[in-house]
């Protein structure tokens, strides 16, 4: 079979917005020896995507004519010579950080994320280094498989990280977008009890039926601390993921337990008004404020593992899926916060 020579490939001339994406066709780089190539089948979105997009995502230097995007799956099609373990027709998704190999980032393994400092994968084809793929578990689907790298690996290293989640513990997720979701499905899946909150009751159905025990519509109830403290009999909740942010992150330090941990994800919720008292309420709850910066190769591998024991259970749960010519929609949808879980582009 005759490799392509040339990529559809979307790209930013300038950022600022979504609207400024424009495709245009590249060639097909040679592969290296320790390179192989690959057909992206899904692409999904993150909100970083979006912050990238807006030009407002913090301290990045991004190459010209950036190429979106960080997470995708998709079929080799080539190896190079140096290459084993890999052939073609394997189905992978590389790892968010192409040299997050396993162990602690550092700058120049950061400066490998994927769709930020280096080219992401809203394009036909792409090649990777060998040692950033991770193999696709049977079950998924291609685009099932794409909300892995990103949304799945950040909710994993949070609930799996220095304090690792354990049967009968108790999780806060905040909303329901992708990270929030996985956090759900994975806590559940660790035999953990999950209480979820959102704004929708529609939103919130649809995490009970994937097995969160409590739900909390935040804007009937704008002291969700209090009713987590009441849920949880005066003592808090073991984890949080906390992607909203200055506008949650003071009532998730009332909501956790005494040494808790609080994984920093996001800062969706905003606010005016100055975080006054993290400091005091993190000493006085001897809770832990840990950020979180996606995963590793290994961690990857680890969470694949949990999927394929819990297929079902841990399933992604995919809102809308988009074409690749659709692309700018994906963006508007995924801006409009409509979805539950992921938003999809089919390539």
């Amino acid at each position: 079979m005759s490799l392509p020579t040339t990529t559809k490939e979307y790209y930013f001339p300038q950022r600022g917005s979504f609207e400024n994406l424009k495709v245009k066709e590249s060639p097909v780089p040679k592969v290296k020896a320790t390179e192989v190539l690959v057909k992206v089948r899904a692409v999904s979105l993150q909100y970083r995507d979006l912050m990238i997009s807006n030009d407002f995502y913090p301290g990045l230097t991004a190459p010209p004519d950036l190429v979106p995007c960080s997470d995708m799956a998709g079929e080799i099609l080539a190896v190079g010579d140096a290459v084993t373990g890999w052939t073609a027709g394997d189905r992978v998704c590389p790892n968010f950080t192409l040299d997050h190999i396993h162990g602690d980032l550092d700058g120049d393994i950061k400066a490998t994320s994927l769709g930020g400092p280096v080219h992401g994968v809203l394009t036909q084809y792409r090649a990777f280094p060998a040692h950033s793929l991770v193999r696709v578990p049977e079950h998924l689907s291609y685009e099932e498989a794409s909300t892995l790298p990103c949304a799945a690996l950040t909710a994993y290293n949070a609930l799996t990280g220095q304090v690792k989640l354990k049967a009968g513990d108790t999780v806060l997720v905040l909303g329901t977008g992708g990270v929030s979701i996985f956090g759900l499905q994975l806590a559940v899946a660790s035999g953990a009890t999950v209480i979820a909150t959102s704004s929708s009751d529609d939103k919130l159905q649809i995490a009970t039926k994937l097995g969160a025990k409590h739900v909390i519509n935040y804007n009937k109830t704008p002291a969700w601390d209090e009713e987590v403290l009441k849920l949880t009999g005066g003592r808090g909740v073991d984890h949080i993921l906390e992607v909203g942010g200055p506008g949650t992150l003071e009532k998730s330090m009332k909501a956790i337990r005494y040494g808790g941990s609080i994984h920093l994800i996001g800062f969706l919720a905003s606010t005016n008004q100055p975080l006054a008292n993290v400091v005091g309420q993190s000493v006085f709850r001897a809770s832990t404020l840990r950020g979180i910066l996606i995963g590793s190769v290994a961690q990857f591998k680890d969470m694949n593992r949990l999927l394929q024991s819990n297929p079902e259970t841990t399933r992604p749960v995919i809102d809308k899926v988009f074409s690749f010519d659709e692309a700018i929609k994906a963006y508007a949808y995924l801006q409009s916060q409509a979805h539950v879980g992921k938003v999809v582009i089919k390539v």
